[in-house]
């Protein structure tokens, strides 16, 4: 039975490979295993965070994170490299854009293992984005391409990609979250601190609003936070925000010396599923996340995109994203429509319809049928 390697490096990839996990355990023409390199250590990702996700512990923890881009590519890739001529899997998956997605496509191909790559076919245009980087160099060797959105296909097509090897599916984060939401709707929130929060802040049922800034673009200039200080302060007058500071932009507010005020929550970082029940409810949600405009339009909530570009642009062609920039009169002027009733209504694009890994699953095991001999010859 052909074994396929699936691998994740940081938490968000987790959410995205489970819904693959889950649909491989539903049928027997396949074999798995879970890769962690160890990209990035969360704490939270304990063995409640895998109940949550509904998936089995990783496999394999490697442990090559650490250093910079350079280093922690270079480490990852001599970890992997060993893993797969141990044991030689029939496919690698990898998903998304980080440094793991990279590292373990290039180890891979170079072993002439077949790579594929989820989320694929996603363009920013913005070189000065490691991301971008890692989805050009991932996409220019891989052999089957999983895409999310039409604009991946079109980019795929441009860059000489076969029409065979595109495969359009849905997008696996959409699986994920209406899994996940499906699970919140019976669950027992009442031990998530974001539900004491929503329930400080919305009380009398006032609304509120989720912010989540991360990008060194955004959060690591100390001109550019405070122009977007000025911003979220302006809207709290409003809306109660509440954020879920990332480590790094906390530690620059405080470097800054930048006050959000009184109206704006600071909390830590939240697991999947107490996120989840924070910013489903939310009014509005403005952020810098490329996965966040997703979910958010998924599941219909407005999203104000504080990015001047993104690789994802079927959520503001068809879903409840707005791209405005960092203009903080634009992002003002677009919180405030939201709050009149007048914000972007949007809706779930084509095939987001929770079957995408299903789709995946079944493009692996027709093409991996074909060429399994030629593995094991290989072998």
């Amino acid at each position: 039975m052909p074994l396929i390697y699936l691998v994740a490096g940081a938490r968000p990839n987790f959410m995205k490979i489970a819904p693959i996990v889950r649909a491989l355990q539903q049928q027997d023409a396949l074999t798995f295993k879970i890769i962690h390199t160890g990209q990035h250590y969360d704490r939270e990702m304990n063995d409640v965070f895998f109940e949550e996700l509904g998936i089995p512990q990783p496999d394999i923890f490697m442990g090559a994170g650490g250093g910079s881009h350079a280093q922690q590519t270079a480490k990852i890739m001599v970890a992997f490299e060993e893993l797969c001529q141990a044991e030689r899997p029939a496919a690698v998956l990898v998903v998304g854009d980080v440094n793991s997605t990279l590292a373990c496509s290039i180890a891979a191909k170079k072993l002439n293992i077949p790579v594929a790559h989820v989320e694929a076919g996603l363009r920013s245009g913005d070189m000065t984005m490691p991301e971008e980087i890692n989805r050009l160099v991932t996409d220019s060797i891989s052999d089957w391409f999983f895409v999310t959105e039409p604009s991946a296909v079109t980019h795929l097509q441009r860059e000489g990609k076969p029409e065979s090897a595109i495969h359009y599916v849905g997008h696996v984060m959409v699986d994920n979250v209406l899994f996940q939401a499906d699970k919140l709707g019976t669950a027992d929130t009442s031990a998530y601190e974001t539900s004491a929060i929503k329930a400080t802040r919305s009380a009398n049922g006032a609304r509120y609003g989720v912010v989540t800034l991360h990008r060194p673009s955004n959060v690591d200039d100390a001109a550019m936070m405070t122009t977007l200080a000025g911003a979220l302060r302006e809207i709290a007058q409003e809306l109660p925000l509440i954020f879920p500071v990332h480590p790094r932009t906390r530690a620059n507010l405080d470097s800054f010396g930048i006050d959000l005020g009184p109206n704006v929550t600071l909390v830590g970082p939240q697991a999947y599923m107490a996120f989840l029940n924070l910013w489903k409810d939310a009014a509005v949600v403005l952020t810098d996340s490329g996965g966040l405009q997703e979910e958010t339009t998924a599941l219909g909530v407005p999203c104000i995109t504080i990015r001047e570009n993104t690789e994802r642009p079927v959520t503001v062609d068809e879903g409840s994203n707005v791209l405005v920039g960092t203009d903080p009169a634009r992002i003002v002027a677009e919180a405030r429509k939201v709050l009149r009733g007048e914000g972007k209504q949007g809706r779930r694009p084509h095939l987001w319809d929770g079957k995408a890994a299903e789709r995946i699953v079944a493009v692996l095991t027709t093409e991996l049928a074909k060429i399994q001999p030629t593995t094991k010859e290989a072998a």
